[in-house]
């Protein structure tokens, strides 16, 4: 009888060890899900940049073409579109800055995980949230460099309209400079590819990792 009693004990004891365990690993994952959430309301200010940043970049191309079908007698109307052009860059960078501080805020949000990835127990749970930490670091690294050639894209749009209203402006001065934009419009671009595709494997990672971990998600 007390033999009985000791093994039902046992056995006790034993699923209530592994039922804490199943817990504590419910409760971590949750908590992973609860950043990961937070993350995308972090980047809201980041997505809701995208319309009007390529509205002004429009704006902005529609001006250059302009000014260069523009003679040097029309000086005058040179510079009033150089000046509006120039204002343009300012909204863009302005819009890029409230970009690149959204990220920096996931960024921030996001760090919190890796402390929590160390407590799950689960192995696949484990891999599967590695990888999103890992592909979501060089997502951010990616946007880091995207930003980074964007301003200095910035930088040269405006010596470009700077040099639109110097008088008597040589042809070699103008032909370097639109080269520099070009090189720099060419980082731009992959840099973006390179952001873009990252994105989308962090997407597909983290869907992964939702019904690793139970999740349920919605389509």
């Amino acid at each position: 009888m007390h033999k009985s009693m000791k093994r039902i004990i046992s056995i006790a004891i034993v699923l209530i060890i592994i039922l804490s365990g199943c817990l504590m690993q419910k409760q971590t994952a949750e908590e992973i899900y609860e950043v990961l959430e937070k993350v995308v309301v972090k980047e809201k200010i980041f997505e809701e940049q995208q319309t009007p940043l390529m509205s002004l970049e429009k704006q902005e191309k529609v001006l250059y073409d302009k000014i260069i079908t523009l003679g040097m007698k029309e000086q005058k109307q040179i510079n009033k579109l150089s000046d509006e052009a120039l204002k343009l860059l300012d909204e863009r960078e302005e819009l890029m800055n409230k970009e690149q501080k959204s990220i920096i805020a996931s960024k921030k949000e996001f760090k919190k995980i890796k402390a929590l990835i160390k407590e799950l127990e689960d192995p696949k749970v484990k891999k599967e949230a590695d990888m999103l930490f890992d592909i979501m670091q060089k997502r951010y690294e990616a946007h880091d460099a995207l930003y980074e050639d964007y301003m200095k894209s910035l930088s040269y749009d405006r010596e470009l309209y700077q040099m639109f209203k110097v008088k008597d402006l040589s042809i070699d001065r103008l032909e370097d400079q639109v080269n520099k934009l070009n090189a720099s419009y060419n980082e731009i671009f992959a840099s973006n590819e390179e952001f873009n595709e990252l994105t989308k494997k962090y997407n597909e990672q983290k869907t992964v990792f939702y019904k690793v971990a139970g999740f349920k998600i919605e389509k």
